[in-house]
């Protein structure tokens, strides 16, 4: 929906994703999210950062450089949530890690919903558990604490999303054209 209202407002926008939006990435995007593999803690860590590289200088940096915007489902903080709050890895490598790959996001916008009101919306959807969300409870409760941690960031704005789509999309814009408002003047 955020993407579809930047073209509407004339914006050129590419929709993306992580892991994923390069093909190396997507290749570790299956690797990460199939359990074929259980990873140590670390290597999985260093496959996000991979993957995000690849995704970042194939695809996010050439469309940046050409004068549109990004969308992206997912991007460091989710790696800070997942790896550094959910399993424990170094943060303070995550976040030199990120440094390193150079690009912050202008707003990230934190999604907050209930975990049974996302598996409810992932299940209607028909979407396939993939590793990350067979995990307990206990790996939930602590990714969302770092995501509520994240979403104190300056550039972040935590969104009330267990409500209707079209109010949580409501919600998404007032930020969105808050950060338009800055780029504009």
């Amino acid at each position: 929906m955020l993407a579809d209202a930047l073209c509407d407002l004339g914006i050129p926008v590419l929709r993306t994703r992580e892991p994923g939006g390069a093909p190396g990435a997507e290749f570790l995007r299956e690797l990460l999210l199939s359990g074929r593999i259980d990873w140590s803690t670390g290597a999985e860590t260093m496959l996000h950062v991979a993957a995000r590289m690849e995704h970042v200088a194939k695809t996010i940096r050439p469309v940046i450089e050409a004068g549109s915007w990004v969308v992206c489902d997912r991007f460091h903080d989710s790696t800070m949530a997942y790896q550094g709050y959910g399993q424990g890895a170094d943060r303070g490598m995550i976040e030199a890690l990120a440094a390193m790959i150079g690009i912050v996001p202008d707003l990230t916008l934190v999604l907050d919903v209930p975990r049974e009101v996302a598996l409810a919306r992932l299940r209607q959807r028909g979407a396939v558990d993939d590793r990350y969300e067979r995990l307990n409870e206990e790996f939930h409760r602590r990714v969302n604490e770092g995501f509520h941690a994240i979403a104190a960031l300056p550039r972040c704005v935590l969104v009330d999303a267990a409500r209707e789509p079209a109010a949580v999309h409501d919600a998404v814009m007032v930020a969105v054209r808050k950060l338009l408002a800055v780029h504009t003047s």
